[in-house]
């Protein structure tokens, strides 16, 4: 009788111990997870929500200016959205031009849930990818620097930097119209409003 009572206990001993050291395992596994998550993983969360509300998201480039942009696409190191106080306004973010993002306590802890992986083509399209294409549509916009806002017409794409015909916003690009080219390194760009 008294060897029975003995296993039991160390039987729920054992069984304590493993339950233990498999929640610590556990534990470090979500730590682990955690350490590896990248801005856009998270971004890409929210991109996932249904209601374009929930999309709504506070950035602050490195000038400090901050804007209220509905998220709409993501690609390997840039955002797109609509600017929500600003009509019609879209905007396209290098993430490294990103200072920080306020989001509110839901949508952070959302940002953290773990996700199976995508391969979708747009994680893979680069912000020269893009400017490319609004280079072809000839599409009039503003790049935001840190120094100011520049309006015009990108002529060019290079690997690292964008030819910028700047010309007045009411006017369509014309050789008349230009005033200058200029050339604007990627790495100077805060945003792109279209």
């Amino acid at each position: 009788m008294r060897w029975d009572h003995l296993f039991d206990d160390l039987a729920g001993q054992l069984e304590h111990e493993l339950h233990a050291e498999e929640l610590d395992l556990q534990q470090e596994e979500e730590r682990l997870r955690l350490g590896r998550l990248e801005l856009r993983g998270r971004l890409a969360v929210l991109l996932r929500e249904r209601e374009p509300e929930r999309r709504i998201l506070i950035l602050r480039t490195h000038d400090g200016a901050l804007s209220r942009v509905r998220l709409r696409s993501l690609g390997r190191d840039w955002l797109a959205g609509d600017l929500v106080d600003l009509s019609a306004a879209q905007v396209v973010v290098p993430l490294r031009a990103v200072e920080s993002l306020v989001l509110d306590v839901e949508q952070a802890q959302r940002t953290l849930e773990p996700t199976a992986a995508r391969d979708d083509l747009s994680a893979r399209l680069g912000l020269s990818f893009l400017l490319r294409d609004l280079c072809r549509r000839r599409t009039p916009l503003t790049v935001q620097t840190a120094v100011g806002d520049l309006h015009g017409t990108v002529d060019r794409v290079g690997r690292d930097h964008l030819d910028l015909a700047v010309h007045d916003r009411d006017t369509p690009r014309r050789a008349t119209a230009v005033q200058q080219v200029r050339l604007v390194p990627f790495d100077q760009v805060l945003l792109v409003r279209l």
